[in-house]
This record gives structure tokens, C-alpha cells and sequence, in this order.
């Protein structure tokens, strides 16, 4: 075999592996809102690769769960993101746009929380609605674990890829309404992430610069900071009419454009200059007063 060969399977074994240390935990340990728990997870590592590698696809999710990924104690900025792996309210593209994810923030000082949210889309009800459910109690508990997990509870962002970017501007844009029956006395909290990311965004576009009509931005919608590749041309308007939307309601924002890249590449090396996008995320929430 050759040593570039031997070298790529090295690398995804390295990322498909999850650690032993790395503990889900439930959001909602007597059952999430109208599920019968009785579904059976499907996980799927099979042909879809990006940049050599498997992705992880979760098929089946009933018993929504988070992960914390906490950085290391001697370089711990505060900051912690929540992650949502997209997959079209579909399936979770879990290792790409998730563990991954998490652990690449790690190394910069951040803490990461995934949210292993409820797929596939359930019938009578919208795309988002039990998603939206689980993020809002994700990011509940995690503010409400501020003191134990060492972070700052008003440095607390979300950031999702495609489907997942849909969820994270929901959680960004309908934080004043719980939409989920109270668990615990960690739902007392606010709802409300300080910072909002968004990776090659879906579902955010509706016609003539306007935006998909459950999404409601206003003066207090949190700082948000979009990228996105020219060339993806199915969700690119998501990211610009997403990006007028908040420039008309006066939201500090941010957006990078790249020529190429597509859709789906998570932070892997596909080649594109737009696998430099955590350099761009860090400088913004430096700029944003997130991150010293």
C-alpha cells in the first residue's frame, strides 16, 4: 500500500473514532415532547466520503443527547459553541459537522457542546419544530452547568452546518419562547445564544431578499457571522438574503463569500481556500469581544 494511501486511513480513523471519555447526556431523561422511545438508531459509515473520509451518517434519533467537549484547563477561553450537524432534518452528518468540529475548537481554547438533535423530520410536524426543542433544552443546560463545566454562561454561542445552520438561526431568532415543556429548574435560565455561526446555511431564503418566514430577526437577534461558497448555488441566497435581513435590523454580521467549495466539506481539506473558515471564526469572535 502506498504511504499517501496509508496515510488517508490513518487520518480517518483518527477522525471516526470517538473517545471512551466523551459521556452523551440526555436532554430529556423522561422522554422528549410526543416521542414513544421505541425508535431504533441507524448509523451508517458507508459510501459517502469527503476528502477521502466516511462520513458518519445517524439516521434515527429519539433520545436527543448532548456532549460536552470541554477544552483543555490551562487553555480554557470561556467561550463555548454549541454544534448542529446538518443532513436536511434528514439524518446528522455526526463526525463531519460535528465531533470534528468540536474537537478542531478545542485546540483554540473553546469548549463545544453537540447536540445530537431529532432526525428524521417527523410527520404533522414542521422540519425544525423537535429539533428547535432539543436545542433550546441544549443550550438551557449548558447555561445552567456554567459554574460546574467552567465556562462563561454569557459567552455561550451556537454554530450549525446546512440544516443544522437552520436549526442554530432558529435557536438565534425565537429564544423568547420556550417551546418545550419545563424539565427542571436548568429551564429557568435564558434561552438566548450570544453569538450565532452559520456554515453554508439552508432553508433561510424566501423570495426577493426576504427570509423564510419562521425565522423573525430583530435588533436582538445575536451577532452572526455566515459562510459560504459562490459556487453552492442551491443555499447560497440563504446566506444573502439571511445577511440583508440582518444588516436592515442593524445585527452586527459578518459574512465570507468564496468562489469555491460547494457544500458539505465540514473543515476538512477539500482543496478549497474556504477550509481556512475557523481562522475567519475565530478573528470575528475576537472582534465580537468573545475571545481575547
Amino acid at each position: 500500500m502506498k504511504r499517501t494511501t496509508l496515510l488517508t486511513v490513518f487520518a480517518c480513523i483518527m477522525i471516526t473514532t470517538l473517545s471512551s471519555q466523551e459521556q452523551p447526556v440526555l436532554l430529556f431523561p423522561g422522554g422528549a415532547p410526543g416521542e414513544s422511545g421505541k425508535m431504533e438508531q441507524v448509523d451508517d459509515l458507508g459510501g459517502n466520503k469527503v476528502a477521502g473520509c466516511p462520513v458518519l451518517r445517524i439516521g434515527s434519533v429519539d433520545k436527543p443527547t448532548l456532549t460536552f467537549y470541554p477544552a483543555s484547563a490551562d487553555n480554557n477561553s470561556g467561550v463555548t459553541i454549541l454544534v448542529n450537524p446538518g443532513g436536511g432534518y434528514r439524518i446528522l452528518a455526526y463526525n463531519l459537522e460535528g465531533t470534528e468540529i468540536c474537537k478542531r475548537f478545542n485546540e483554540y481554547g473553546i469548549n463545544c457542546v453537540l447536540v445530537k438533535y431529532r432526525v428524521p423530520r417527523r410527520e404533522g410536524l414542521e422540519k425544525h419544530e423537535a429539533p428547535l426543542q432539543d436545542l433550546q433544552r441544549a443550550i438551557a443546560y449548558t447555561r445552567s452547568h456554567a459554574t460546574e463545566w467552567n465556562i462563561d454562561p454569557g459567552k455561550i454561542g451556537v454554530l450549525g452546518f446546512s440544516a443544522g445552520a437552520h436549526l442554530s438561526a432558529m435557536g438565534s431568532t425565537a429564544y423568547r419562547t420556550r417551546t418545550y415543556p419545563a424539565v427542571d429548574s436548568f429551564d429557568e435560565v435564558s434561552l438566548r445564544p450570544d453569538f450565532c455561526i452559520l456554515i453554508y446555511p439552508a432553508y433561510l431564503s424566501g423570495d426577493n431578499f426576504s427570509i423564510s418566514p419562521e425565522l423573525r430577526v430583530d435588533a436582538d437577534t445575536p451577532p452572526t457571522l455566515l459562510i459560504q461558497t459562490q459556487d453552492d448555488s442551491s443555499h447560497i441566497n440563504s446566506s444573502l438574503f439571511y445577511f440583508h435581513a440582518l444588516k436592515e435590523a442593524k445585527v452586527p454580521a459578518g459574512m465570507h463569500i468564496y468562489p469555491s467549495g460547494g457544500h458539505g466539506y465540514g473543515l476538512r481539506n477539500t482543496g478549497h481556500t474556504v477550509n481556512e473558515w475557523p481562522y475567519r471564526v475565530l478573528a470575528w469572535l475576537r472582534d465580537m469581544g468573545m475571545l481575547e
